[in-house]
C-alpha cells in the first residue's frame, strides 16, 4: 500500500468511523498527539522540496558504489518531514521551522551523494544516520556521537555505547532528528561512540523497537570499527525499561548494561506508579514471561550490571524489584543512588557510573566462560554465549540451564524444562582438547560427542527424549516451536510481514464489517506507534516468494481471501456448517465470530501466517509502556457483538497457547 493509501485512512471520514470509536470510547489523549494545522504556502514548499530531493536521491543512486545505506542516511530527512506533513504530525508551531532545516540539510546530503560525496561519514560530533529494516522497508534513524579521537583510518576497534531515550509522545521522527543533531546525551565517555536509538517511537523498545537495536547496530558496524567486546547498553526512564529488558534477555551480548529508573515487570510498577491494580486473563499473566525482566534476573550472572535510581524517584522501584530477585538468585546487586533527588540523574552519580563502567568495559566481554546460568521462558531468547536451547518441554513456564566446563574433555549441564540444546564455539573459542572426542553430561546423563575441530570450533546438539539425552546430528524435523516460530501472535511482527486484504466479502456481514475496521486500524495503528508503512498487498497478488520472505497476515475468511482458502485445510480452524472452531474449541456461530490465529505457514513451514489480528495491544496501553506487551496468546476467538474499545478487538470468547509441536491444547 502507498503512504497516500494510508494517510487516507485519516482523511476519508467514511472509513475513519469504522475504527475511530475504538479512540473515543477511550478517556484517553491520543498518543501522538494531533498536529497543528500547516499554512498552504508551507505545504506547497515542503512538497516541492521533498520532490527535488526525491529527484536528487533518485540520480545519486545510479551513482556507481551508492549503497542502500548511502541512501537510508538522506532518507531520513525524507521521510522525518514527509511523515509530519503527510499525517499531521508537526505537533507544535515551531516545528514547522523544524522540518524546513531538516528539509535543507537532507537536500544537501542528496546533493552531495549525488556528486560521490559523503562527508557525514567522516564526521565526529553529533551525527545522525539510517537504515532500511527488514521489517517494513522503512527507513528509520538513529544517533551517534561519534569521539574527536575517531577518524576513518584511526586504528583498532572502538567501544560502543547503546542509549535508549525515555518516554516522549512528541518524538516523531522530526523531532528526534532536531534533537540528535543538537545534543549529545547524558554520557559521553571518551573513546566510545555512542548510540542513540530510535526504537520506533516510544515503545520501550519492545517489539519492532527491539528489533531496532540489532538493525541499528549491523548499519553502524558497516560503518565504523565496533568492538563487539566492548558494547554497552545504557537508558534511563523509559530508556532504563529498555536497557532492563534488552540486558536480561540479551545477556550474552554486551559487555555491560546501565539501566537507570524505569520498570522492570508490569504488574508491580503499575501498582506503585498508578495505583493501578493489574487483573490480567490467564493467558496475559502467562505472557508476562515474555518482557518481565525480573523473570530473567539469574541471566546476570553472566553479565555486569550497574543500576542507578534517584533516592527520590518513584522509578526506583525497578531497580528494587531486580535488587530483590538477583537476591534470591545469591547475587547483590550494585545500585548508585542519587542522594534527594527525583526523576534525573545526580551528578556525583554519574561520576560513579561512569568510573565502574569504564572499568568493567576495559576488560571487556568475556565471551568464552566457564560457567552459565541461563533462564528462559520463550525460545523468542534462546540464547547466552556458547549455549542455545533449542526446544523446551513447554513455553511460558521457567526453562533453565546451568554450564559449565569442567575440564579440558568435558561439559557438565543442568536442565530444567529443555528437552534440546546446542553448543556453539565460534574458530578459536573452545577450550576443550582437540585430539579425541568429548563429553557432555546432561542431567547426570554422560553423552559422548564428537571432539572440537583444530580451529578449536564446536558445534554439538543435544535432544531429550523419553527422558534421555541424546546426541542430535540434524537439527529437530517435523512441525515444531522453534527460535523465531514459536508465537505469540505480536511474534508475527518482528521480523518482515505482509499485509494480505482479502478480495471478496465474507458472507457475514459482521464479520466483514469487523473486518476492516480492524485491518485499517492495524495498518494505521502500525505506522503511527511502529513508524514505518506496512506492505499491504491483495490476495491475489501473494507470489510463493512473499510467503517464503514474509510472514502473513491474513485478513478475512477462506470465504473472502483466496490465499487462506488455499491453506485453510491445513489450518487448526475450521469454517464449517455455519460454525467456526480452532482446534478442539466450542464451536462458535461463523457468522458472528473471527478468528485470530498465528501458525506456521503450511506452504512456507518457516515464516508464520497470522489471522485477522495486528500488534495486540491497544490505545489504553498506549499510556503506559508497562502496559505494552502480548495481549493475546496463540489463538483467539472474538465475539463480534461485542464492539472493539481501547483494550480488546471484541470480546474474546476462547483463547489459548499450541503445544510445542504445535499441537491443539486444551485451555
Amino acid at each position: 500500500m502507498h503512504a497516500s493509501s494510508i494517510a487516507n485512512i485519516f482523511r476519508n471520514p467514511a472509513r475513519l468511523a469504522l475504527f475511530l470509536p475504538i479512540l473515543l470510547t477511550a478517556a484517553e489523549r491520543p498518543v501522538p498527539p494531533p498536529g497543528v494545522a500547516v499554512p498552504a504556502e508551507t505545504q506547497s514548499r515542503f512538497e516541492a522540496g521533498l520532490a527535488e530531493m526525491r529527484t536528487v536521491l533518485a540520480a545519486a543512486a545510479k551513482r556507481r558504489g551508492v549503497t542502500q545505506l548511502d541512501l537510508a542516511d538522506v532518507r531520513i530527512f525524507h521521510e522525518a518531514v514527509r511523515y509530519a506533513l503527510q499525517y499531521n504530525e508537526f505537533l507544535r508551531p515551531e516545528e514547522l521551522a523544524t522540518g524546513q532545516r531538516l528539509l535543507d540539510a537532507g537536500l544537501a546530503r542528496a546533493r552531495q551523494l549525488r556528486e560521490g560525496l559523503k562527508p557525514w561519514a567522516e564526521q565526529t560530533g553529533l551525527v545522525v544516520r539510517g537504515y532500511v529494516s527488514k521489517i517494513d522497508g522503512s527507513v528509520q534513524p538513529y544517533g551517534l556521537v561519534v569521539p574527536p579521537t575517531w577518524s576513518p583510518t584511526a586504528p583498532g576497534r572502538w567501544r560502543l555505547d547503546a542509549w535508549f531515550h525515555g518516554r516522549n509522545e512528541r518524538l516523531t521522527e522530526l523531532n528526534f532528528l532536531d534533537d540528535r543533531m543538537k545534543n549529545e546525551g547524558q554520557f559521553t565517555p571518551p573513546d566510545t561512540i555512542v548510540l542513540h536509538l530510535y526504537g520506533r517511537y516510544c515503545n520501550a523498545n519492545k517489539f519492532a523497537g527491539e528489533i531496532d537495536l540489532f538493525e541499528a547496530l549491523d548499519a553502524v558496524k558497516q560503518h565504523y570499527r565496533i568492538d563487539p567486546d566492548r558494547i554497552s547498553v545504557r537508558g534511563f526512564s523509559m530508556g532504563g525499561a529498555a536497557a532492563w529488558h534488552i540486558a536480561a534477555h540479551y545477556a550474552g551480548l554486551w559487555a555491560s548494561a546501565a539501566p537507570g529508573a524505569g520498570f522492570a515487570e508490569t504488574a508491580e510498577f503499575l501498582q506503585v506508579f498508578q495505583k493501578e491494580t493489574v487483573q490480567p486473563t490467564w493467558w496475559e499473566k502467562k505472557l508476562w514471561h515474555m518482557y518481565d525482566a525480573t523473570d530473567y534476573a539469574e541471566n546476570f550472572f553472566n553479565l555486569p550490571l550497574v543500576a542507578y535510581s534517584g533516592e527520590k524517584d518513584r522509578q526506583i522501584q525497578a531497580a528494587k524489584v531486580m535488587e530483590r530477585e538477583l537476591a534470591k538468585a545469591g547475587m547483590t546487586m550494585r545500585h548508585v543512588i542519587g542522594p534527594g533527588t527525583e526523576h534525573r540523574y545526580h551528578p556525583d552519580s554519574k561520576i560513579i557510573i561512569d568510573s565502574a563502567l569504564n572499568s568493567i568495559v576495559a576488560r571487556g566481554r568475556n565471551a568464552v566462560p566457564k560457567e552459565l546460568k541461563f533462564v528462559t521462558y520463550t525460545l523468542r531468547y534462546n540464547r547466552l554465549k556458547w549455549l542455545r536451547v533449542d526446544s523446551l518441554a513447554r513455553h511460558w513456564e521457567k526453562g533453565r540451564v546451568d554450564a559449565s566446563i569442567s575440564d579440558d574433555r568435558e561439559i557438565r549441564i543442568q536442565t530444567a524444562n529443555v528437552t534440546g540444546l546446542s553448543l556453539l564455539f565460534a574458530p578459536g573459542e573452545c577450550p576443550l582438547n582437540p585430539m579425541g572426542g568429548a563429553t557432555v553430561v546432561v542431567d547426570g546423563q554422560p553423552v559422548a560427542v564428537p571432539g572440537p575441530q583444530t580451529d578449536a570450533s564446536w558445534r554439538t546438539r543435544l535432544r531429550k527424549t523419553g527422558g534421555k539425552w541424546t546426541a542430535a546430528g540434524a537439527p529437530q524435523s517435523g512441525l515444531h516451536k522453534s527460535h523465531g516460530l514459536q508465537g505469540p501472535v505480536d511474534d508475527a511482527f518482528l521480523s518482515r510481514f505482509i499485509i494480505v486484504k482479502p478480495g471478496a466479502k465474507s458472507r457475514s456481514a459482521a464479520v466483514e464489517t469487523w473486518v476492516h475496521a480492524e485491518m485499517d486500524r492495524a495498518i494505521a495503528e502500525w505506522r503511527r506507534h511502529f513508524r514505518g508503512e506496512a506492505i499491504v498487498k491483495m490476495d491475489s497478488e501473494i507470489t510463493p516468494e512473499d510467503a517464503r520472505s514474509s510472514n502473513l497476515i491474513l485478513w478475512g475468511d477462506p470465504d473472502s481471501n483466496a490465499y487462506l482458502a488455499g491453506i485453510a485445510a491445513r489450518l487448526p480452524v475450521s469454517w464449517s456448517g455455519g460454525n467456526l472452531t480452532i482446534g478442539r474449541s466450542k464451536p462458535v456461530s461463523a457468522s458472528g465470530h473471527a478468528a485470530i490465529l498465528i501458525y506456521p505457514n503450511p506452504a512456507a513451514p518457516n515464516r508464520y501466517v497470522v489471522l485477522n489480528s495486528g500488534f495486540t495491544f491497544r490505545e489504553y496501553d498506549y499510556l503506559n509502556n508497562a502496559r505494552q506487551i502480548s495481549k493475546l496468546p496463540d489463538w483467539a476467538i472474538v465475539d463480534l457483538a461485542v464492539q472493539p474499545d481501547s483494550r480488546w478487538p471484541g470480546r474474546i470468547a476462547d483463547a489459548g497457547f499450541f503445544g510445542e509441536h504445535w499441537e491443539w491444547l486444551q485451555p
